[in-house]
């Protein structure tokens, strides 16, 4: 048994960039839709409970009407369910496999303001899409007004989006020691600055920002975050319900999701943390009165989480995780498509981490993933997965298994005097690249 995991159609073109004239789109394009759900080979019949944590155990599919579709802008997500922009993750090959289990809104890895005004060949190639990726949703930072301005125009003009997303939210240590990612929304006048130059750059292309509750706990700044964004024309914002000094450590804390709805209430507000399961997203809106969720860490090495999200919104339970055998094909599929978009030598490279993911928490995968790590080819791949049983059944710990970012809480590091002014306008001096947040 080879496995069967999902498959994308025979006529699907590689990633790339399609000329500007086959990118017109009609408004009905611009919509996140429902998709089939792609898990083939896998039971239709209801999940196993040992793959429901004793948390979800009461928690119902959606009721009929429960949970509409969100707009942003004219933007139509149906679920209402997004990807978290994630650096080295969320690139095109990974979108498009993640687009084949279920809806959502798909957001590119983040690309910086400036380097993308200079026209740096890495950040064009990384914003680039499938032709046929519909809508083309990319993360965007910046920590000068000018510099963001003058990138969203280029987008704009080029014809390169139909949404942008800003992220206020990375706590990497080398961001915020220079006051840029999460330390932006501490001073709200220079993160209200730049939010208006995206806004009016953008014209009818909706903006989007995410950020985190603030800095530590006794330094909160999601309230204000909100409300400027709501001022400044934002069409939606997400709550990554961390602070900084949290980074990815402990349980998100929903309250300031629903704190933050209750505060900021004519555009739609996303919740990001802790959504490993499909239920969790329906307990994170049913709690806190959020118009939908955003999904980062939880779908690492699990794709097909988004199939179990748009079950679960349809009102319908979601199927048993896959095998090994079919997990094994979904590492296949994904490995040859980062190949096909960036090259072997690249594409291998970034996959290594991609294959850790979806072999944790199967009984006896430590020594394969000390060999995947290692590897330099897709044929190298093929002969490593080949040891694995295909029979094996998706570990029921495996379901909320932490992945990617380590645990840990961090002193959060700020420039010398940064407290001294917050109505400082002034931009930080560097554009450090950072995560998502």
């Amino acid at each position: 048994m080879s496995g069967s995991g999902p498959r994308l159609p025979p006529d699907r073109k590689p990633p790339g960039i399609a000329p500007r004239e086959s990118r017109q789109r009609a408004a009905s394009h611009r919509s996140a839709k429902a998709r089939p759900n792609r898990r083939n080979g896998v039971s239709n019949r209801a999940m196993d409970s040992i793959y429901v944590s004793p948390i979800n155990q009461d928690v119902k599919p959606a009721a009929p009407g429960e949970f509409p579709a969100v707009s942003i802008g004219p933007i139509l997500c149906d679920p209402p369910v997004v990807l978290a922009p994630m650096a080295g993750i969320t690139n095109a090959p990974f979108r498009r496999l993640c687009r084949g289990f279920g809806a959502g809104l798909y957001v590119s890895e983040m690309i910086t303001a400036r380097a993308l005004v200079e026209r740096n060949e890495k950040t064009l190639r990384l914003a680039e899409f499938d032709p046929d990726e519909s809508p083309r949703s990319l993360q965007l930072y910046g920590v000068d007004p000018h510099y963001v301005g003058e990138a969203v125009r280029f987008l704009v003009d080029e014809d390169r989006i139909d949404h942008l997303d800003m992220n206020f939210g990375c706590p990497v240590r080398k961001v915020t020691r220079r006051g840029g990612g999460a330390a932006i929304p501490a001073k709200p006048k220079l993160l209200e600055a730049i939010v208006r130059s995206a806004v009016r750059a953008a014209g009818e292309i909706p903006v989007t920002i995410k950020f985190r509750m603030g800095i530590d706990d006794d330094w909160m700044t999601f309230l204000d975050a909100g409300r400027i964004a709501e001022a400044e024309g934002c069409r939606a914002v997400s709550l990554h319900a961390r602070t900084a000094a949290q980074l990815y450590d402990g349980e998100a804390d929903w309250n300031a999701i629903g704190e933050l709805k209750q505060a900021v209430q004519s555009i739609p507000i996303l919740g990001n943390g802790d959504i490993w399961e499909a239920w969790d997203a329906l307990r994170m809106m049913r709690s806190t009165g959020c118009d939908g969720v955003v999904v980062g860490r939880g779908c690492l090495g699990r794709p097909w989480l988004f199939g179990d999200l748009a079950a679960v919104y349809a009102g319908n339970q979601p199927k048993n995780p896959p095998t090994f055998g079919e997990v094994m094909s979904t590492m296949r599929e994904h490995a040859r498509l980062l190949c096909e978009w960036t090259g072997t030598r690249i594409g291998i490279t970034s996959f290594r981490k991609h294959a850790t993911w979806y072999t944790k928490g199967f009984p006896g995968s430590t020594k394969m993933r000390d060999k995947l790590i290692r590897i330099n080819s897709l044929e190298e791949l093929d002969v490593i997965l080949a040891e694995g049983d295909p029979d094996l059944l998706f570990p029921p710990r495996a379901m909320r298994l932490s992945r990617g970012k380590k645990g840990g809480r961090q002193k959060v590091s700020l420039p010398e005097g940064f407290r001294e002014n917050l109505d400082d306008m002034t931009p930080p001096a560097s554009e450090e690249p950072g995560d998502g947040g």
